[in-house]
């Protein structure tokens, strides 16, 4: 179990493992909110707080709403739409691992997608090879 918090730790969350990989996504919605997300089943993840919500504008059918603390302004997780629920299942919850301790994500695969080349569809192309987090250094 790994715990991680919002920074004035009014919102927790738990998750059952470490995430298979991380992603460092380029798209503007994952950038400006300076988030680095690893993926987790629902029934993985318990989230303690009240997350205010945000939906993208900018897409005909945006596939997630994004958690973040009405109080300090962090980024924590995100959920998928309603829509996006219907088209997929309910099979995902990302968690902001920027509120993980780098030790508890020590040798996670940080993979760096081209989101914002992505048309939504198919694979992500990938900006860079992926590294391994490691204890001493932090996620960038």
């Amino acid at each position: 179990m790994i715990a991680l918090t919002c920074h004035c730790g009014k919102i927790g969350i738990e998750i059952a493992s470490r995430p298979d990989f991380i992603h460092a996504c380029n798209c503007s919605l994952c950038s400006k909110s300076g988030a680095l997300w690893g993926y987790f089943d629902p029934s993985q993840v318990v989230i303690d707080g009240i997350a205010s919500t945000y939906r993208r504008a900018d897409k005909p059918e945006p596939a997630v709403d994004i958690g973040f603390c009405a109080n300090c302004g962090s980024t924590t997780h995100f959920t998928l739409t309603p829509g996006a629920a219907a088209r997929f299942g309910n099979a995902m919850v990302g968690v902001n691992m920027r509120l993980a301790d780098t030790d508890d994500i020590a040798g996670v695969e940080l993979r760096f997608p081209d989101g914002r080349a992505w048309s939504g569809t198919g694979e992500f192309g990938y900006l860079s090879p992926p590294r391994i987090i490691g204890a001493a250094t932090p996620i960038e």
